[in-house]
């Protein structure tokens, strides 16, 4: 594709956006005299239109039916998590058993590990991505210390070369291999948050296994932004929240994928909770945990419906589009939003230069473009919120962008250029 950084083009490329009806059908911040330019759907997505009547239908059978509505409501809330389950299972790739949608992020994080990183012997390492979210970082020390080891010695953290932003993906394969009968589990981020890499899953997992040791991943990035194939990738376990790319609620549910070879291991220890029992007997009340099969026996407590129910009304949109068409139109708007800052750093190289720290090539990234800023970076970064820009700051200077497929138009991404070169002057 030959971009150009004009009003013009944007405007074509909208016109012929098979996708483009979809941006009315998101409520789109509106408390911006200008209007706004959102461009932190990585950090938390924008509200269908649809989703108010998929909660207040709940709320009504809550009025109508009260504890009743477990069974009567028009979607039984016994049952409402398996509503959800066929259109996230294809989401992700996996099959319907693989995937259970449920709790927090974090919370199912710790779940899986409690399952999956399982310390013998020598065979007691972890290896993650150097800089992965703080929450990731967080959850894999306590892991560690929970079984009494040194984070310190035992948490092996890939970072880039020096002068390099991403991870040489053939640092991680050596690694591993290296680590080799020491390594009980690999945990990467799919798409680091910070730089927008996208790992390869699929080679990772076989590297992993090719030592002995379990794949897991947090897909909070890229669940919604990549094409997933998760069950074809062999991966162990994967989490997901779905208030970023997924559009389901400010902390909303999340996703939990257990591939299929480990559906039938009740052996496996976990923390159990009386929704991941045996469903059939459940009201049985007795003591004895037996989980159910696949990813449904990993869930402790009854379904958040509310946030079930915002949840639904997005992947019923997912579902409509398919992410066949989301990631043509997300490396069409993410082409063109790096074509316009490169054109904008060119022009103004004098006075304020970008440097795309996000992988040049499309197959690895999604709908993000970080930027490190070498100028005025933090006062940039406050003219762009105050013209009505709303991106993402991270420390020490870099700022992320993200031009999600299911609700920014072209329009969207020449109007940041127009505002970025008017903060440039003014800073």
């Amino acid at each position: 594709m030959l971009f150009e950084n004009s009003l013009s083009f944007a405007q074509k490329m909208d016109a012929q956006d098979p996708l483009k009806d979809y941006r009315n059908r998101f409520h789109l911040p509106s408390f911006h005299p200008d209007g706004v330019r959102y461009f932190t759907g990585n950090s938390l997505g924008l509200q269908p239109k649809s989703t108010s009547s998929y909660i207040q239908q709940e709320l009504d059978a809550w009025a109508k039916w009260g504890v009743e509505g477990h069974f009567l409501a028009e979607r039984p809330w016994y049952s409402y998590h398996e509503q959800l389950t066929e259109k996230a299972a294809k989401l992700v790739g996996a099959t319907n058993k693989e995937v259970v949608i449920t709790h927090s992020l974090t919370t199912n994080l710790h779940l899986l590990m409690v399952s999956f990183y399982q310390p013998t012997g020598k065979r007691n390492k972890i290896i993650c991505e150097a800089k992965a979210f703080p929450s990731d970082q967080y959850a894999l020390e306590s892991q560690v210390k929970f079984h009494g080891l040194d984070p310190d010695k035992h948490i092996v953290e890939i970072a880039p070369r020096e002068g390099q932003h991403l991870i040489d993906e053939a640092d991680i394969l050596a690694k591993i291999a290296e680590v080799g009968d020491e390594l009980a589990l690999v945990m990467f981020g799919g798409v680091n948050y910070y730089s927008g890499q996208l790992f390869d899953m699929k080679k990772i997992t076989e590297a992993a296994h090719a030592v002995g040791a379990i794949a897991g991943f947090d897909l909070a990035h890229a669940a919604g932004n990549i094409d997933l194939k998760l069950h074809e990738w062999n991966v162990d376990f994967a989490a997901w929240c779905t208030y970023k790319y997924l559009n389901s609620s400010p902390g909303g549910v999340s996703g939990m994928f257990v591939h299929e070879k480990h559906a039938n291991r009740p052996e496996l220890p976990r923390f159990a909770g009386w929704w991941g029992h045996d469903k059939e007997t459940r009201f049985q009340m007795q003591k004895g945990f037996h989980p159910m099969e696949g990813a449904e026996g990993w869930q402790l407590s009854n379904a958040p419906i509310l946030g079930m129910a915002a949840h639904l009304a997005s992947l019923d949109l997912f579902d409509e589009v398919g992410m066949q068409a989301l990631c043509q139109k997300r490396d069409l708007l993410t082409g063109f939003l790096e074509f316009v800052i490169d054109s904008i750093s060119e022009k103004h190289k004098e006075k304020c230069t970008f440097e795309i720290i996000t992988p040049r090539n499309q197959a690895q990234r999604g709908a993000q473009i970080s930027m490190l800023v070498h100028g005025e970076a933090k006062k940039l970064f406050n003219q762009l919120t105050e013209d009505g820009v709303i991106a993402d700051w991270r420390e020490p200077n870099v700022i992320r962008l993200a031009p999600v497929p299911m609700y920014n138009s072209f329009d969207d991404v020449y109007v940041f250029g127009e505002i970025l070169e008017r903060a440039i002057l003014s800073v």
